[in-house]
């Protein structure tokens, strides 16, 4: 009976984590500041945005370290940590990420190697390579499998930024464990160097098409004001950030109409 509930439980959790990412959860969800601006990033400049779009990593030449917290609707069984850091090598740049989701009963981990290139001064791409480890109490089985993900970012002019993304382009005839396909495009426009405004669409296999669009806005010298909305769920994000010489922290917030918040944070500290 034990062994049953916990079972029980741990289906109960990895469904509330479905509907509140719109189907797919094992694509990455990191980064506060990504979150504020309603995941609006594959064509983002930005620490975590480099993990939503690879390409964008090689428009980065700082190494850097990340981390982040996401508690989904004050459920610290649903809380995800994650760590990353980002390596500089000349028009190169290097990756990885690690994540941890869920409790001890059930828990899921993701580590990634990626890498970015800037093939001109109007295109980079970039790939990522994924292992996810799947783990339950008992007699129940872990699952482990490995997937990969890609990205072009585009600059056709200035201010306009259009990024690119695939996850997980494997057949799922060649893997055990189903794991969904997601693409996403998006296009953005940054004004005065001060308001970065874009809107992406996702499409997920098994799942409705997904609409976002975000903002942000340096009301003063390294402090940003954020805010989003996407169509799965009639979610509203909204948050802040601040950057100091070596640390930017980030803070949002993600409403879902029957869930509840979803909170996030976010530090980065700049190395070099």
């Amino acid at each position: 009976m034990s062994s049953l509930r916990k079972l029980s439980v741990s289906a109960f959790l990895v469904f509330l984590s479905l509907t509140s990412s719109g189907g797919d959860h094992y694509r990455l969800k990191a980064g506060a500041g990504e979150a504020g601006v309603g995941y609006v990033c594959v064509m983002k400049n930005g620490f975590w945005s480099s993990f939503h779009n690879q390409a964008t990593l090689a428009q980065n030449n700082s190494l850097s370290l990340g981390l982040n917290y996401e508690n989904r609707f004050g459920l610290k069984e649903l809380g995800t940590r994650t760590a990353g850091i980002r390596i500089p090598a000349g028009n190169a740049s290097l990756g990885v990420v690690y994540s941890h989701f869920g409790y001890t009963d059930y828990r899921r981990e993701m580590t990634g190697l990626a890498c970015g290139l800037k093939l001109s001064d109007i295109i980079s791409a970039g790939v990522q390579v994924d292992y996810y480890s799947e783990k339950t109490t008992d007699e129940y089985a872990d699952n482990h499998s490995v997937t990969c993900e890609a990205g072009l970012l585009i600059l056709p002019s200035e201010n306009i930024r259009v990024g690119i993304h695939i996850f997980n382009p494997v057949p799922n005839s060649l893997r055990k464990l189903y794991m969904p396909s997601t693409l996403r495009i998006g296009a953005a426009t940054n004004l005065n160097n001060s308001l970065f405004t874009g809107i992406e669409a996702e499409m997920s296999s098994g799942s409705k098409l997904i609409i976002r669009t975000g903002f942000e806005y340096e009301v003063m010298k390294r402090l940003w004001l954020r805010g989003g909305f996407g169509t799965n769920n009639n979610s509203f994000s909204f948050g802040l950030g601040y950057l100091t010489k070596i640390v930017q922290t980030d803070i949002s917030f993600s409403t879902h109409e029957k869930l509840g918040v979803t909170s996030s944070v976010s530090f980065i500290f700049k190395i070099h």
